[in-house]
């Protein structure tokens, strides 16, 4: 039975609005007055536009299909066909035959790339669904049929025009699955897809008439030779097919999209045509290929939604990379319930913006179903994201028991942790916040409409005399109620405090969103500038300064950073598995949480907190890292960047009023994507391009992390450290090491040092041998950055193995049989026996919380550690209560905070150049050009280097000799020194001793590298860089050596003979 959408009253509400004028609001790239008129061909119309529209052209055909010469030979033969097989009746076959050729407006190709026998075939189905119709007591004629192969495919189905059908055989979503969501230029598919204009059976009387909807796959055939991504000649990235057939008024209209889409990422470009002398309305979308999987079906849902229906849909692609989608739309039979085309369609071009960042979003039945808008369900959708991971889930209890409990007991808080863990997996799963969410959607609504009054912004001409869109009719005729009444509204309606609980974090989630691009008309994702204060203190002590929530149809992923001026990574996430990826998606906040506070600790020596991004990719597209990447970085722009471009990038509404800058720099998985955002701030005109993101390549001005080895000169000054302290050699220490030669630490580990490898443990699975690993083999292996499935296996000895992560029942040269390699490379490294002479243990990569309270006993025997020495290159590998069961059982361990901090200090130097050179300086002396690296490039690097090294050594020695005065755990005194540094550099930041500038100076000129202070001068230096920057410039300088110098715990009168001595350095000078 075919499913009617609900009928809406927000629409129906205002479907009686005058139509004589229409509304001014344009398709998103064409906003009167934006940009140099456009004459668009063969059209006397001049448009100012960026693309110029609504374009009015006269009625004419996209496409003009080749003749079929061989077609009436074709039907006598297939009539001859459905003869021999004798199941229509003589007198039929003609008509049929005839009725299926002219009057279905199948386009000549398909008769001409099909054969005689599929044809028949068709028909015979055709025929078959008509005698069924006459059979049943409805008379409903249903009609499925399809044909898929490699080269092409072939749908025919039944529908009411205008309607969505959820119990249909879902065609177009097949079609998106299984051809248009995997086209890229190597293979790529174009469908043509047709309405018929005549009823299948003319003399059955159907409640709901039916139509066919045919559609036709094709393996596109492109020119040979390679094109480049902005590539936009038509001839040689056309499939030759829709070269041939397309005239060239849809050529020129083509290339002016894709001209445009290929110099653009911030989501689709939209063009309408107005067809003159008829109701008829047809949008050419362009978007780049994989970015918007389900975007064609999805459309579907959007325009019938509005009471439209399409005659004609094509899919183009194109070998440039670029999809360009051309849907004719007109009225459905049903049109009268809904606002007229005239003024629809502006809704309909608005919301495919909005579509394309969520085709598939999980509320989507029920907007097709019409019981939610497409706004509503995407704002439903985000607030179920947040729901999942900011739900009060914990409850009263939960805190009594915190108080009980002590703090400093390690055991106590590995409880309280797995107690947390354990409410917030089972109390409110995914599946149950959902259920609660659909049962409420009078609810939904209403905190939509909320939201909506706080964030839209009316486009042009919406506040003027113009017919205005749905979007702002909406507002202006429905109520919107105050936060007493939503509570009440909430009360009311829940079936059960669970519902109260969900529903009340849609309040909590609209009265903490500070800024959204959800009304930017372009966009390629939603972001959210939340205000943190609503995270209970009792689960986050430290206080967030900043939160982003940015949602795709490919991620999830939030920013966090605990300063206003702070640093850290863009990490993205993988997952193995479906339960892989249910736990990464639980603990995604918490785990981002902790890796900005270990930034922020981590950050000590430079003037930036700590931040961190994560992107979660979800489980169905692991293999969308990229375009996720993209795309986040891009929704984040959206909130930091001012909106001036009308139509495309709107001004948005600011309930933060302040300027935002992030940085950010390469993290897990990301590191090759640095350039493209570097580059896409600069095409977005951010200020601080420069600065946006570190570790970009030498020809943006960027020091490269891994081919300095920065982040590993930190550790290694740790380990070296170590065997200073202890005087043994480090040539003759035995090391286990997670992270293999493939990584960024785990490949400079292995280049800078001089141990004995007995085990490394990678992403591709265990390389063991207690006779030690051959070395030149691994550093051949770090050289080329490839993983231990690339060793040569030959050299190990008979003792050594190699077992890999797709490896079944392998047996060791010990006899024992691995029965799964996944299982064994996972849990390696608390593996008993093979660790037992484990001297050095470096994690530099694997998951966090690898070693916890519950799991470190593997590493302690008889109440004595097995692992004499850990330097944690890895952040997070430990938690703290494992970190402190291991020193209490005898381990020198350094944590990661103190560890593995090279890299953001030499992403904060190569940031501090970049604010204080000019733009041509910049480009004189960071930027290699041409492969040659400017003089002052190369000693820059060499100084930060020796910088590095010396931090990291000064922070060694003041825990060794912290840890020896108190005798204090050293994983409890990192955070100690890292807490006093970053505490007194707030304090004497904004302190009255910046306003001593000749102190001031005499401090900037210690802490700045000597190399900018002689090739640019602390004058120019106090010009160029933010006020703000160098503040904390000289607040992390001073606290850091004065900590690292008086120790975290110094008598009352230290920092002022600290302060004499500095103070003496004026005088001298």
């Amino acid at each position: 039975m075919t499913t009617m959408p609900a009928v809406n009253t927000r629409l129906a509400s205002i479907s009686d609005v005058a139509r004589a004028t229409p509304s001014p609001q344009p398709t998103h790239l064409s906003v009167p007055g934006s940009a140099p008129a456009y004459r668009h061909p063969e059209s006397d119309r001049v448009d100012s536009a960026i693309i110029g529209g609504p374009h009015v052209i006269k009625e004419s055909p996209f496409y003009v299909a080749k003749p079929f010469a061989g077609k009436e030979a074709q039907m006598e033969e297939v009539m001859d066909e459905l003869d021999s097989r004798g199941f229509i009746p003589d007198s039929l076959i003609q008509d049929e035959t005839k009725w299926f050729y002219n009057t279905l407006g199948i386009d000549d190709q398909y008769f001409a790339t099909e054969s005689v026998d599929n044809i028949a075939n068709h028909i015979l189905s055709i025929y078959g669904a008509k005698v069924a119709a006459f059979a049943r007591q409805d008379h409903k004629f249903e009609l499925r049929l399809d044909r898929e192969d490699e080269d092409r495919a072939v749908y025919i189905d039944t529908s009411v025009p205008g309607i969505a059908n959820l119990r249909g055989p879902q065609y177009e979503e097949r079609i998106d699955t299984k051809y248009l969501n995997g086209s890229a230029p190597a293979r790529a598919y174009r469908l043509e897809t047709f309405r018929s204009i005549t009823r299948p059976v003319d003399n059955v009387a159907e409640e709901e008439p039916q139509q066919f909807r045919c559609y036709f796959v094709y393996k596109c055939d492109f020119p040979e030779g390679d094109v480049s991504e902005d590539e936009t000649d038509m001839l040689k990235i056309s499939d030759k097919r829709f070269y041939e057939k397309a005239s060239e008024n849809t050529k020129n209209i083509y290339k002016s999209v894709i001209e445009l889409a290929t110099s653009k990422t911030s989501g689709p470009v939209i063009d309408m045509y107005e067809i003159e002398g008829s109701r008829e309305r047809r949008l050419v979308i362009a978007y780049r290929q994989g970015s918007a999987s389900n975007y064609f079906s999805a459309l579907s849902d959007l325009y019938h939604y509005y009471g439209l229906t399409s005659t004609r849909k094509y899919v183009e692609q194109f070998k440039n990379g670029v999809s360009v989608m051309c849907v004719y739309l007109s009225p459905s039979p049903k049109s009268s319930k809904f606002p007229p085309i005239e003024h629809s369609i502006h809704q309909v071009i608005k919301e495919a913006s909005l579509l394309y960042c969520l085709p598939q979003n999980i509320y989507r039945p029920l907007f097709a179903q019409g019981e939610l808008s497409l706004q509503e369900s995407i704002y439903a959708h985000c607030v179920t994201i947040f729901v999942t991971h900011f739900l009060n889930r914990l409850g009263p209890e939960y805190s009594s028991l915190v108080s009980i409990l002590d703090d400093g007991n390690s055991a106590h808080q590995e409880v309280i942790g797995k107690i947390k863990r354990r409410l917030r997996q089972e109390t409110f799963t995914r599946d149950y916040i959902f259920d609660i969410i659909s049962s409420q959607l009078e609810l939904v609504r209403q905190f939509y409409l909320s939201f909506a009054s706080t964030h839209y912004v009316p486009a042009v001409g919406e506040d003027a005399s113009f017919l205005p869109t749905l979007s702002y009719q909406r507002l202006k005729s429905s109520t919107v109620l105050s936060d007493d009444a939503l509570s009440k509204l909430v009360k009311r309606n829940a079936a059960n405090d669970h519902h109260v609980l969900v529903m009340e974090a849609f309040h909590l989630f609209n009265k903490h969103v500070l800024r959204t691009n959800f009304y930017t008309p372009t966009k390629v994702a939603l972001s959210f500038r939340l205000d943190p204060g609503f995270l209970p203190k009792l689960e986050y002590p430290q206080p967030l300064f900043g939160m982003f929530l940015c949602v795709g149809q490919e991620f999830r992923g939030f920013h966090l950073r605990f300063r206003d001026i702070a640093r850290g990574g863009i990490r993205i996430v993988k997952s193995r598995s479906q339960e892989g990826y249910n736990l990464n998606a639980r603990t995604l906040f918490d785990e981002n949480y902790n890796l900005a506070n270990t930034q922020q600790r981590k950050n000590k020596d430079i003037p930036e907190g700590g931040s961190k991004g994560v992107i979660l990719l979800d489980y169905e597209h692991q293999d969308k890292a990229t375009v996720a990447f993209q795309k986040y970085i891009d929704a984040v722009l959206d909130l930091l960047l001012p909106g001036d471009i009308p139509g495309v990038k709107n001004k948005i509404v600011d309930l933060y009023k302040k300027e935002e800058i992030i940085f950010m720099g390469p993290d897990e998985n990301t590191a090759g994507l640095v350039d493209w955002a570097t580059l896409h701030a600069r095409e977005r005109k951010a200020p601080w391009w420069k600065s946006f993101f570190t570790g970009k390549s030498p020809e943006l001005g960027g020091i490269p992390h891994d081919e300095y080895g920065m982040t590993s000169l930190s550790v290694r000054e740790y380990v070296t450290g170590i065997y200073r302290k202890v005087g043994i050699s480090g040539s003759e220490v035995r090391k286990l090491q997670t992270g293999g030669p493939d990584g960024d630490l785990g490949s400079n580990e292995i280049l800078l040092s001089n141990e004995k490898y007995v085990a490394i443990v990678d992403g591709s699975g265990v390389l063991h041998d207690t006779n030690g690993i051959d070395r030149d083999e691994l550093l051949r292996l770090a050289k080329e950055r490839k993983m231990i499935s690339d060793f040569d296996v030959s050299k190990l000895s008979a003792e050594g193995y190699r077992v890999l992560v797709d490896e079944k029942d392998v047996v060791l040269p010990s006899g024992e049989v691995v029965e799964n390699g996944t299982t064994f490379r996972n849990l390696f490294h608390l593996r008993s026996g093979a660790l037992d002479q484990i001297q050095m243990f470096v994690p530099c990569g694997g998951r966090p919380e690898a070693i916890d309270a519950n799991s470190v006993g593997s590493l302690i025997r008889d109440g004595k550690s097995t692992i004499p020495y850990i330097v944690e290159g890895a952040n997070l590998f430990l938690t703290q209560e494992a970190k402190l069961k291991l020193e209490a059982a005898g381990t020198i361990i350094f944590k990661d905070a103190s560890a593995n901090k090279g890299g953001v200090t030499s992403s904060s130097l190569e940031v501090l150049a970049s604010l204080a050179f000019d733009d041509e300086g910049f480009y004189e002396n960071m930027c290699v050009s041409d492969g040659k690296v400017p003089e002052f490039y190369t000693k820059y690097v060499a100084e930060v280097q020796e910088i590095i090294k010396k931090n990291a050594y000064l922070e060694f020695e003041a825990l060794w000799r912290e840890h020896e005065l108190t005798g204090k755990p050293r994983s409890v005194l990192s955070d100690e020194l890292s807490n006093a540094i970053t505490n007194l550099t707030e304090e004497l930041q904004n302190s009255s001793l910046w306003q001593d500038t000749e102190f001031r100076d005499m401090v900037l000129s210690e802490a700045l590298p000597n190399l900018l202070m002689k090739k640019i001068g602390l004058e120019k230096i106090l010009e160029r860089v933010p006020v703000a920057y160098l503040k904390a410039i000289f607040g992390s300088y001073l606290a850091g050596r004065f900590v690292y110098e008086k120790g975290v715990s110094p008598g009352q009168f230290a920092f002022f003979e600290f302060m004499i001595q500095k103070r003496q350095g004026v005088v001298v000078k």
